[in-house]
């Protein structure tokens, strides 16, 4: 009699996320691990492999959601500066390993009782997880603590802590509020579309959008029409705009110049990790 042959195996790699985008995958520890080798950006995308500007996408959608930077530009050197992991972002890769070992020796005893469990269809079970799995288009990202809650008849206005020196506000409806139960002190996510951000320099404009994250501009990507423009807004964390070059001619954006994001409370979204 030939012998039984081995269970199916669910060869799942680790993500860490929200039910809205991930945070932390192999792709993302991959990436922060080829920083730590060769400190730069470049370089590490192209061990990875990503595209120059999906490596620092990832860079900064983690930095943004963490609660240290992961990463940070160096200066000085021999070389003149470059990208280094930091020692928070050394810890977050190590656990990572760690806990990736153990979820995938949970993986392999749960495949084996699955396979011998009445009407076990491991297939069925893979295609489920597929489409358990969840991603949003939101380019920024953002963790906070709910530090005000103003409830009128319809709306409340949440107020976000990022740190000690920055707040978003957001209106949900009631009804969102109390789904989402959003109480002072709760850990939110708010996401934000880089279409809903408006750029500006002059410090002296009003305008009626009630979030302005001032920070100096880190990059910019050129496309066939539109632009891409990142401005590090401190702390590690960034916010992505996409703004036509039109705009980025008549603001004189450029590298190093100082400049905000503003947007709308009510172009924040908001989610909870559970």
């Amino acid at each position: 009699m030939p012998p039984k042959p081995p269970p199916p195996r669910l060869t799942g790699q680790l993500d860490i996320s929200t039910e809205l985008g991930s945070f932390l995958g192999d792709t993302r520890v991959r990436l922060l691990e080829a920083i730590a080798v060769h400190g730069s950006i470049s370089q590490a995308a192209k061990h990875v492999p990503l595209s120059y500007k999906a490596a620092w996408d990832a860079v900064e959608a983690m930095n943004n959601l963490a609660e240290q930077p992961l990463v940070q530009r160096s200066t000085g050197g021999r070389a003149g500066g470059g990208t280094v992991l930091t020692a928070h972002g050394h810890r977050v890769v190590a656990m990572y390993r760690a806990v990736e070992a153990e979820y995938q020796q949970a993986l392999d005893r749960l495949a084996g009782q699955f396979a011998d469990a009445p009407g076990g269809d491991m297939p069925a079970f893979q295609r489920l997880l597929r489409r358990l799995a969840v991603r949003t288009s939101a380019r920024n990202q953002f963790i906070g603590t709910v530090c005000g809650l103003r409830e009128g008849p319809v709306d409340v206005e949440v107020l976000l802590r990022l740190d000690d020196q920055t707040e978003l506000a957001a209106v949900v409806t009631r009804t969102s509020a109390e789904n989402l139960n959003l109480v002072i002190g709760r850990e939110v996510v708010a996401l934000v579309k880089s279409s809903s951000l408006l750029l500006l320099t002059d410090e002296t404009l009003r305008l009626s959008a009630r979030n302005r994250l001032w920070g100096t501009v880190s990059r910019i990507v050129d496309g066939p029409v539109n632009a891409e423009v990142t401005l590090d807004i401190g702390a590690g964390r960034s916010a992505t705009a996409v703004v036509t070059h039109d705009s980025v001619e008549a603001l004189g954006l450029s590298l190093g110049v100082r400049a905000c994001a503003a947007f709308k409370v009510s172009s924040v979204i908001l989610a909870v990790l559970d």
